[in-house]
């Protein structure tokens, strides 16, 4: 420094959320996006959703009503629709998968809300995956009544998000399906399903390398009539309207999600019975197969991991399952409640 000379004074930054990676901005346009389309989802019943602190809800109508509550996530199949650029199912995905775990109870689901985490908020993404709840939702019945859009980066790189669903329906307490009702020889009845759901992708994923090269997710396979990628992100189905339709054959039912068959269709059984399932009663999707054909995962690890065709497993009465498969479109019986032997409260056969 010269004699005589001032010193140099350091530029001072300016210090605000966007420079940390925030963008209140963005998170303001997402707001008014999704308030646009949630509305449409709403009755009479909701008096309060998107803007106040919470939602709220009218519940009228019951005489001992029970409040049946689910949540879940779309696991990794998010980060197969990041490789694509593709959100328009996944909002679908979140909505049906915890629906369809409230319905199952008997319950009428009433409303859904949602979660979603991202490192930077995209505006456009966020409404592709909110139109798919919505689409979801006014299928069901539900109202998506409310939800939060969390920016965090320093915890999520740019591009990475995560979310997760919440769904709340009620029954009627005597109305509550309940496993105990179940004997032996009862028939299963499998509703179908039509791919992956949500379940099983980081297999998927690991197997087929997907994450070092995600260029198999375009090539376009004959049998599926599709790209492998698209096949991936069929939509998880409702069984909402099927569960309602049925509900007077059902004794219980069984939503097929992860954990395969093996898993999931104990929890619809009391102890000391078991299903057993002929696996030759019902188609299995392409996917299935393709996914065989590409990888070297044994045929009893598909089982343990996919639901391998059956999105939901009903049981009723054995007189019942004639009526019950005529009442639902692609309806199969597909095996019967037997005592259990202690080797596996599952058998494929």
């Amino acid at each position: 420094m010269r004699h005589g000379a001032a010193p140099q004074t350091p530029p001072v930054e300016d210090h605000t959320y966007r420079s940390s990676g925030v963008d209140l901005d963005a998170a303001q346009e997402v707001k008014r996006r999704i308030a646009h389309v949630a509305s449409r989802t709403h009755g009479a019943e909701v008096l309060a959703a998107i803007g106040p602190f919470a939602s709220m809800y009218e519940l009228a109508g019951y005489r001992e009503p029970v409040l049946v509550s689910g949540t879940d996530g779309v696991g990794t199949k998010l980060m197969i629709a990041s490789m694509m650029r593709r959100f328009d199912t996944i909002g679908e995905d979140l909505v049906n998968l915890c629906l369809n775990d409230v319905a199952v109870s008997g319950a009428k689901p009433l409303f859904f809300l949602d979660y979603i985490a991202a490192g930077e908020l995209d505006a456009d993404v966020i409404q592709s995956l909110v139109d798919g709840m919505a689409r979801a939702c006014a299928q069901a019945g539900c109202a998506l009544i409310g939800g939060e859009t969390a920016q965090m980066p320093g915890l999520y790189r740019s591009g990475e998000m995560d979310l997760a669903g919440f769904a709340v329906g009620v029954v009627e307490k005597s109305m509550i399906k309940n496993p105990n009702a179940v004997r032996k020889g009862d028939a299963l009845v499998g509703l179908p399903s039509n791919g992956l759901h949500t379940n099983g992708y980081s297999l998927v994923r690991h197997v087929l390398g997907l994450d070092r090269d995600p260029a198999p997710l375009g090539e376009f396979h004959p049998e599926l009539g599709m790209t492998l990628g698209e096949a991936l992100l069929a939509a998880h189905p409702s069984y909402v309207e099927e569960l309602r339709t049925a509900s007077h054959l059902v004794k219980t039912a069984a939503h097929v999600t992860g954990g395969g068959l093996p898993e999931n269709v104990p929890r619809a059984l009391p102890d000391g019975l078991a299903a057993r399932l002929d696996t030759g009663a019902w188609e299995l999707p392409p996917i299935f197969s393709t996914l065989l054909e590409m990888s070297s995962i044994r045929s009893e690890e598909m089982y343990r991991v996919f639901n391998m065709g059956l999105g939901m497993v009903l049981v009723c009465g054995a007189d019942d399952a004639e009526e019950l498969t005529a009442l639902l479109p692609g309806a199969r019986e597909v095996g019967s409640v037997t005592p259990s032997d202690g080797a596996g409260r599952v058998i494929l056969r």
